[in-house]
């Protein structure tokens, strides 16, 4: 028998935590849920889940400073993280982004909707690399079998959203990928984010392993240069 698919719900709301399980679990996924950022962290190092859904406003570690909890922990780093939150501002987007988030949806959930975007995010976690490999360019190293970066025999430590934009665009350097083709390569055309996503992915690379590799090109979209 095959594996169920494990989404952990972390937020503090009793209500949220029923309706997203009840209507995930229909949709044959196992789901776990944590009550706090804290809670949240330690669940995801106990049943390292294929997808957590965080709430963004909860008491104590809220949900950024879960995400970021995650993010800074190599062991538990590259899970994929998704947003749940009242809060549709595109900075509090670009806050869920920079902390390393993947995806973003804002409350209140329609069920349909919700499992379309659950769906989407996992088809993406999916993704194949194995057409490219791994690409040596200079003194940087990306290994798609492990999701690492390496930069001049050091570590970089880099969400999952990151590393997969770097791989897109360093798996053909000089070639410009327009911001329509980006997303949908690396998002997913049934992924609704933000205007900014792409930007703020861009800047995090940018200030983890140089300004100067990544080429913007106004109007279109963004390039690799060795």
């Amino acid at each position: 028998m095959a594996k169920k698919t494990t989404i952990l719900l972390v937020d503090d709301d009793p209500d949220i935590r029923e309706f997203v399980t009840y209507n995930l679990t229909k949709e044959g996924y196992h789901v776990v849920t944590a009550k706090d950022g804290a809670e949240g962290v330690e669940a995801v190092k106990k049943h390292r889940p294929d997808l957590v859904l965080l709430d963004v406003m909860m008491p104590g570690m809220d949900g950024i400073e879960a995400c970021e909890a995650i993010r800074n922990n190599l062991d538990i780093a590259g899970t994929l993280i998704a947003f749940l939150s009242a809060r549709g501002e595109d900075y509090s987007q670009v806050a869920g982004f920079d902390a390393g988030a993947d995806d973003y949806i804002t409350k209140p959930i329609r069920p349909k909707v919700l499992a379309s975007r659950v769906k989407a995010l996992l088809r993406r976690n999916v993704k194949d690399f194995d057409s490219v490999g791994s690409i040596e360019i200079g003194n940087l190293l990306i290994n798609p079998e492990k999701y690492q970066v390496f930069l001049d025999g050091g570590i970089v430590e880099m969400p999952r959203k990151e590393f997969e934009l770097l791989h897109l665009l360093a798996s053909k350097p000089g070639k410009v990928w327009s911001r329509d083709s980006i997303m949908d390569r690396v998002w997913g055309t049934e992924v609704i984010v933000g205007g900014r996503t792409i930007d703020v992915h861009i800047r995090k690379i940018r200030e983890k392993i140089g300004q100067d590799c990544i080429k913007t090109i106004k109007g279109v979209g963004y390039k690799f240069e060795e």
